[in-house]
């Protein structure tokens, strides 16, 4: 069994009050974030408010009917979970791709995946939290001619062999 030891000099004692765990209560999320016409983001977790380094995290929603243009995010990773509402993606070079996520649901975006969120509900908001492998503010955003009709997939993972929705 190895010990993870920490190595600290007593003169310099670590600053874990100030430094260690941080508490971002909800009525103080950071609004003064890029968004998108239709929907507001909130920053929970950044360098700015935190000094985290390698992850961005905060919440979105996403007005009734709304969606975003065509866009990726480079290099980071993507993490969606969805509190309230029906979110569908598409994806894919011409967004040719199509799936849908409801309360409790994951939705995983890997680096330089073309895609678009768009609130499937004309008439109830989206709540989301949003989670990026880092820091920056990417969005590239893209000129694509969507298929008009988009390739349903199901979601498939282990323990849904055969897809599940």
């Amino acid at each position: 069994m190895t010990h993870h030891t920490h190595f600290h000099d007593e003169n310099n004692p670590p600053k874990w009050k100030h430094e260690g765990v941080r508490v971002v209560p909800a009525n103080q999320l950071d609004g003064n974030v890029p968004s998108t016409p239709g929907m507001d983001r909130k920053a929970a977790i950044n360098f700015a408010r935190v000094g985290a380094e390698k992850l961005w995290a905060g919440t979105v929603t996403i007005h009734a009917n709304a969606k975003t243009g065509a866009h990726h995010h480079g290099p980071l990773e993507s993490v969606i979970y969805v509190i309230k509402g029906r979110a569908r993606m598409r994806w894919g070079d011409q967004l040719e791709f199509t799936a849908e996520a409801g309360p409790g649901d994951f939705i995983y975006v890997p680096p330089y995946v073309p895609h678009q969120e768009i609130n499937a509900s004309e008439t109830e908001v989206l709540e989301c939290v949003l989670c990026r492998s880092d820091g920056q503010a990417v969005a590239v955003n893209l000129d694509i001619e969507p298929v008009e009709k988009p390739e349903h997939v199901l979601w498939v993972d282990p323990t849904h062999p055969h897809g599940g929705v």
